[in-house]
């Protein structure tokens, strides 16, 4: 079994709650919050049987940390990590699977608004890198709003040779690179197949090699002074379109 985490905030615990409440494992509440969203939290909690505690703001600080949990603290158990072979044998049973790899994106947050996104549109998974990369921390988890409990993360050692693989398996590998002139517009790369989206670090953007090992790469057109966009905002971006293409086929 593994060592239970902690997720706080409303809107993550409150995903838990409804799409895998037998991982819950505990709920802990501010005392004297009756508000609503937390007497929905308290509902859904009686309905699966999951212990509720109510605590001081002291006791919900030595769960949480110095994080803003809203008076919200629970601990679960976390969704497994992915190896390579998992997502292979997934891949065998998804049709038209896609697929975000980000290679070396540093912040949690980017790392949490990545997995919201990838979950509202229909990812398989999530590839990162093992070193020099965001894990999964509780940071992340509260900003991906439950979407880390529902789109498996594949922790890899080398992403180059992962990407071989996908590339083996029948997926293409698009890559994003603001800076390069041979860079496809959105509307042009066709995701509706299966497909890996690469999205580069913050500032670094896609390493050599990485971009090496794209089938192409695309751009998101600019017209304003900003050099590039946030990672998690193109990754939006770009998942939506392939969603759009997607839904349109």
């Amino acid at each position: 079994m593994n060592a239970l985490q902690v997720v706080y905030g409303v809107h993550p615990v409150r995903a838990l709650l409804l799409r895998h409440p037998a991982r819950v494992r505990s709920l802990h509440l501010l005392e004297r919050r009756d508000d609503p969203r937390v007497q929905e939290l308290e509902a859904l909690a009686r309905r699966h049987g999951t212990p509720i505690q109510r605590l001081d703001a002291a006791g919900l600080k030595m769960l949480a940390g110095e994080a803003v949990h809203q008076g919200v603290v629970a601990q679960i158990e976390p969704l497994a990590p992915w190896s390579e072979d998992d997502l292979l044998e997934a891949l065998q049973k998804a049709q038209r699977p896609l697929i975000l790899a980000l290679d070396g994106v540093q912040d949690p947050h980017n790392l949490g608004a990545c997995l919201r996104t990838a979950d509202a549109c229909g990812v398989l998974a999530v590839i990162v890198p093992r070193d020099r990369a965001a894990q999964l921390t509780p940071a992340a988890r509260k900003v991906a709003a439950g979407g880390a409990e529902s789109t498996p993360v594949v922790p890899v050692t080398n992403l180059v040779r992962t990407l071989k693989l996908l590339k083996q398996a029948g997926l293409w590998v698009t890559g994003a690179d603001a800076t390069a002139s041979d860079a496809r517009l959105p509307r042009e790369v066709d995701f509706t197949d299966s497909s890996v989206l690469v999205m580069g670090a913050e500032g670094a953007g896609l390493r050599h090699l990485t971009r090496q090992s794209c089938d192409w790469l695309v751009r998101l057109p600019q017209l304003g002074s900003v050099e590039s966009l946030n990672v998690s905002v193109a990754t939006g971006m770009l998942l939506y379109e392939a969603l759009r293409q997607r839904t349109a086929r």
